[in-house]
């Protein structure tokens, strides 16, 4: 019977959630709350590690800082939607107050924008209702 349990267990593998992201702090306070939620959490400090990492491991969801060194996160979207790969969800985080960041982004295919600073229940919810949980 205790096989049985464990095989169930490993059934309901959690989802992995991708964040990309240079902000050590963000990233720390990210992946705990994911982590605290069942989440198993993969890390990209930048938008080319992030694409690589998107490729290789195809995560269920990725949120998705906008300014970053090496390719933003506009140019993270515009790539996978040239390479018509865009079968995660995405949930875009920026400081950016711009609505035309924010029309751009959703043209792009975000499944949701969040402005920072942003209570993290907002963005657990908003990857709860993503990933169906």
């Amino acid at each position: 019977m205790a096989k049985k349990a464990a095989s169930d267990e490993s059934s309901s593998a959690s989802k992995r959630i991708l964040l990309v992201d240079d902000d050590a702090e963000i990233i720390e306070s990210l992946r705990l709350a994911l982590e605290a939620n069942g989440y198993e959490v993969l890390i990209a400090r930048d938008g080319n590690q992030g694409l690589a990492l998107i490729e290789r491991e195809s995560p269920d969801l990725v949120i998705l800082d906008m300014m970053m060194p090496k390719r933003s996160g506009f140019l993270v979207l515009e790539r996978l939607k040239k390479l018509g790969e865009k079968k995660q969800r995405i949930i875009m985080i920026t400081a950016n107050e711009g609505n035309r960041h924010k029309a751009y982004a959703e043209m792009l295919g975000v499944d949701d924008y969040v402005r920072k600073p942003f209570p993290m229940d907002r963005l657990i919810q908003s990857v709860q209702r993503l990933l169906g949980d």
